[in-house]
């Protein structure tokens, strides 16, 4: 496999793949498969997923039970090696500590990024996400449309491989046919709170996600995704055949080294070494774009973590998908004559109207759902149902307080037991010991449920990142400062969710470990805790507010992209990792189209 170290780069490239991820994984493929010569740069380490995935261990294998640690604060056999929201020697400045004002900065510093470790969910965005500001005055809309994305939905969900339902709700967008994998069956608790929720008039679908519940069609999508290029269609069947459906063994935040999931590590890299095109540096950790005398881009200067030594790269283009706010940095310090205030900031946008997504929880315990017999649970780790917004009418009339729009994931049954199975039953047993705490555990055990929240934030001017002027990391790059407000707008749509869950669990029989909050202020998480972080490079139709245009270009810099959460003008209720796959293969698709014309 073409790993390179900093010391033995080609003098140029063609093109210069900074970040590893969703985006950056998505871009390399596409422009490797098609010819392209690309050099990857990952800041963090090298990650193989074949060696160091835990499939099939027990919590009892694992130190403290696999409990979450500071180090590991998804558990011990999280697929995050070396990540999270401190890395150490490399710090961030929040202007405050207080949880109204707070930004939590996940950043997972390996071969791949977040997509070893995050949920698969992976919804697209409707139309009105991309017009919110037509639909209700706030915020911004996209200089593109569903339309505009849509064949890159289909491609990005036939590669990488996504299970659910097309159901023609609004704004809820269907699949082209194909697209989608046959989704999971729902388990008991799926089953009657779908049930109990219709009731309210809450509608429960099939989820979405990036998981194999059957083989890849390796006969049939390589043409659609590689038309015209017998190649490609080669060597992405060849890699599809090489994938595992599901075994429905091991929680999928471990990664999976049957490559039954998405991960960028697992399904974009492999087939774009395999064309001999990508070559990929780890440890390298980049903090300039270089421009040369005619304005473009000329290269990125990195520091090599294993030596400390500044190195250079060259290539004739330039894409950053280091995540949202690693993006942001990169062009913060990216100081010159030309560019006092940092690249292609002109507008003065650079790190402004960052967003996270809106969450907030709620457990119950269901009666219903106590001391049942054993059953095989086998599934898709959870969500295979999900409830998607559904009051989009009463919202747009003024009705609900707020004005964008929240989805349901939920999460029950019987898990592998771990340390906290038997733990925290006192609220429901007043405590019990021996013989008795025995029997309170095999009754409890699969009858709870939580619900999460994951809706949308509205960009604000008071939520950004910035270089702050004095703390650098142990590199000696400048680090961010983050500013972070929620508005009512967020606030309240965390109250309606805690309203929510707290009628769905009463629908069910069930009652709720902790009061129902209405004060949304409390209600909602602290920002840059559900790490789906987009903007500080947003795109639009005007330079003059804009950092990037609709094909994901830097105005300023010809050959510079951006390509991942960074663009992003709005921040739609969906989890944002399909949206950032399918815009890193449409501006990918832009520069093969300009490398044509000899305009790169």
């Amino acid at each position: 496999m073409p790993f390179v170290v900093s010391q033995s780069l080609e003098s140029s490239y063609d093109v210069i793949v900074v970040g590893s991820g969703a985006g950056g994984g998505q871009a390399a493929y596409t422009l490797c498969m098609e010819g392209a010569k690309v050099l990857m740069l990952e800041a963090g380490r090298n990650y193989s997923v074949d060696a160091e995935t835990p499939m099939f261990q027990t919590p009892d294998q694992a130190p403290l039970g696999a409990a979450d640690t500071p180090q590991k604060p998804f558990g011990f056999y999280d697929a995050t090696v070396d990540g999270g929201w401190y890395v150490p020697g490399e710090p961030y400045v929040n202007q405050t500590q207080e949880d109204a004002g707070r930004f939590d900065w996940w950043r997972a510093r390996m071969l791949g990024g977040r997509t070893n470790h995050w949920g698969r969910i992976s919804l697209r965005n409707g139309p009105y996400d991309f017009k919110p500001r037509s639909r209700d005055g706030l915020g911004f809309d996209w200089p593109i449309d569903y339309a505009d994305l849509a064949p890159y939905y289909d491609k990005v969900e036939l590669l990488v491989g996504v299970y659910g339902s097309n159901e023609g709700l609004e704004n809820t967008p269907d699949s082209s046919p194909g697209c989608l994998l046959p989704p999971p069956p729902p388990q008991i608790y799926d089953l009657l709170m779908a049930q109990r929720a219709k009731r309210l008039g809450v509608p429960a679908i099939p989820a979405h996600r990036a998981v194999l519940t059957r083989q890849l069609d390796y006969r049939n999508s390589p043409a659609r995704l590689h038309p015209g290029n017998t190649n490609a269609q080669r060597l992405i069947a060849a890699d599809m055949r090489a994938r595992a459906a599901c075994l429905w063994a091991t929680p999928c935040n471990r990664g999976c080294s049957a490559r039954a999931n998405y991960q960028s590590t697992t399904v974009h890299l492999p087939p774009a070494l395999a064309s001999g095109n990508l070559s990929i540096t780890t440890d390298a950790m980049v903090y300039e774009v270089i421009i040369g005398r005619d304005g473009r881009a000329s290269g990125v200067s990195f520091v090599d973590r294993t030596t400390g030594k500044q190195r250079q790269a060259r290539a004739r283009v330039v894409v950053l998908a280091a995540s949202a706010c690693e993006t942001a940095r990169i062009l913060l310090n990216s100081k010159s004559a030309s560019f006092p205030q940092g690249l292609a900031n002109s507008s003065g946008k650079v790190g402004r109207y960052l967003m996270d997504t809106v969450g907030s929880t709620v457990t119950g315990q269901i009666p219903l759902l106590e001391s049942l017999p054993p059953l095989n649970e086998d599934g898709a780790d959870g969500h295979q149902l999900y409830v998607p917004w559904w009051l989009y009418g009463p919202q747009l009339q003024g009705k609900l307080g707020f004005a964008r729009g929240y989805h349901i994931e939920y999460h029950g049954g019987r898990r592998m037991p771990g340390h906290g199975t038997a733990t925290g039953l006192e609220w429901l047993t007043g405590g019990s010991y021996g013989a008795k705490f025995k029997r309170d555990v095999r009754r409890y055990y699969g009858s709870f449920v939580g619900f999460d929240g994951r809706g949308e934030m509205i960009p604000n001017e008071q939520s950004y990142c910035e270089i702050d002027p004095v703390t650098k990391d142990r590199f000696g790059i400048p680090v961010l400062r983050f500013h972070w407000q929620w508005s009512e707008h967020e606030t309240r749509q965390a109250a309606h969710m805690q309203r929510t869950f707290g009628d769905i669990i009463a629908a069910m029989g069930g009652h709720t470990k902790s009061p129902i909050q209405s004060d949304g202020a409390l209600a909602i998480s602290p920002g840059g805790s559900i790490i789906h972080e987009v903007g500080g490079t947003i795109m639009g139709a005007d330079p003059r507010s804009s950092v990037t245009n609709k094909d994901s270009r830097t105005w300023d810099v010809p050959n510079l992209y951006v390509a991942d959460g960074g663009v992003f003008a709005s921040n739609a209720d969906k989890n944002p990792t399909l949206t950032i796959m399918a815009l890193a293969w449409r501006l990918s698709d832009h520069i093969l189209q300009r490398m044509r014309h000899r305009e790169l």
